[in-house]
C-alpha cells in the first residue's frame, strides 16, 4: 500500500481586485505607508491626549493647594514623560488601531477563508507546526544572541527599559499587554495585511523577505536607542527571522491563529526570561 500523498501548503488568502493596484509590490507599498502614516496620526494623538491630561491634572492640583504657577523647569518636570502604563496603552490603541483599520479597509476575510482558517485550526498538525516554528524561533533567536555576544556585540532591545519598568509596576497588565493583545494586532498587520497580499499575488517568498524586515524596522528603528550599527543589525536578524517564521507558519497552516499562537508563545518565553533574570 503506498503512502498518502504530503499535505500541500494552504491555498493563498482571496487576492484583492485587479482594479485597485496594477502591482502587488504597489500594493504592499500602499499598504507599509498606509500603517506608516496612520500609525504616526494616531501615536501623535494619544500622546496629545496624554498631555493635555497630564496638564489638566497638574492644573487642578495648583488650584487645590492656591498655589502660584510653577515656572516652565518646574512644569515640565511635573507633566514629565508618559508612564510605562501610558506608553503600553498609546502602543496598544495605535498600533491595534492601524492593524484593524488596515485589515478591514484592505484586507478583510472573505466568509470562504474564515471557514477555511476555523477548518485548519481544528487540524492536529496545526499545532504541531505552531509548537515547532514556536521552538524553531527560540532556539535561532538565542543561537543570534550567543554569537553576537562571543562578537562583543550586546544589543539592548528599545522596549527594554518599558518592559522593567511595567514589570515593577503593573506585572499583570503587561502580561496581558506583550502575551495576548500585542501577538494579536502584530500577526493581522504583517501576516495578514502585508504578507497576505503578496502570498494571494502569488509571491510568497517575496512576501516573508518584504513582510519580515518591516516588522524588524518597526522593533527596532535606527536612532531610538543607544544602539549602534552591529546591534541593530542583529537585532534586524532576529526579529526578522521571527517575521519570517511565522508569516511561514501562516502559509504552512493556512490560519492566522497558528502565527499568533507561535507569537505568543515566544512572548511568554521572553518574558519569562526577563522575571527570571531579573530577579537574579
Amino acid at each position: 500500500m503506498s503512502a498518502p500523498p504530503p499535505v500541500p501548503l494552504s491555498v493563498p488568502p482571496a487576492a484583492p481586485p485587479a482594479s485597485r493596484e496594477s502591482s502587488p509590490l504597489l500594493g504592499f507599498g500602499l499598504d507599509v505607508l498606509l500603517a506608516a502614516c496612520i500609525l504616526l496620526g494616531l501615536s501623535l494623538f494619544c500622546g496629545l491626549a496624554w498631555g493635555l491630561w497630564r496638564g489638566f491634572e497638574v492644573g487642578m492640583a495648583i488650584a487645590r493647594e492656591g498655589g502660584a504657577a510653577p515656572d516652565a523647569a518646574q512644569l515640565g518636570a511635573q507633566l514629565g514623560q508618559p508612564g510605562a502604563l501610558a506608553q503600553m496603552l498609546i502602543a496598544l490603541v495605535s498600533t491595534g488601531a492601524t492593524a484593524l483599520v488596515l485589515y478591514f479597509w484592505r484586507r478583510r476575510a472573505s466568509q470562504a477563508e474564515r471557514a477555511a482558517s476555523r477548518s485548519a485550526a481544528r487540524r492536529g498538525s496545526t499545532w504541531g507546526w505552531t509548537l515547532l516554528v514556536a521552538a524553531g524561533v527560540f532556539v535561532g533567536s538565542s543561537l543570534i544572541g550567543w554569537t553576537g555576544k562571543q562578537l562583543g556585540i550586546e544589543p539592548v532591545p528599545t522596549n527594554l527599559p518599558l518592559m522593567e519598568q511595567a514589570l515593577a509596576h503593573y506585572p499583570v497588565f503587561l502580561v496581558a499587554f506583550a502575551v495576548f493583545l500585542a501577538p494579536a494586532y502584530e500577526e493581522l498587520l504583517f501576516r495578514r495585511v502585508l504578507f497576505g497580499r503578496l502570498w494571494a499575488a502569488g509571491r510568497p517568498s517575496l512576501g516573508m523577505a518584504l513582510s519580515g524586515a518591516a516588522f524588524a524596522f518597526i522593533h527596532e528603528i535606527p536612532g531610538t536607542s543607544g544602539n549602534g550599527l552591529p546591534e541593530i543589525l542583529q537585532l534586524w536578524l532576529v526579529y526578522g527571522g521571527m517575521g519570517v517564521a511565522f508569516a511561514w507558519l501562516y502559509r504552512r497552516t493556512g490560519t492566522l491563529w497558528a502565527a499568533i499562537a507561535a507569537h505568543t508563545l515566544n512572548n511568554a518565553i521572553a518574558l519569562a526570561a526577563l522575571v527570571f533574570f531579573g530577579l537574579q
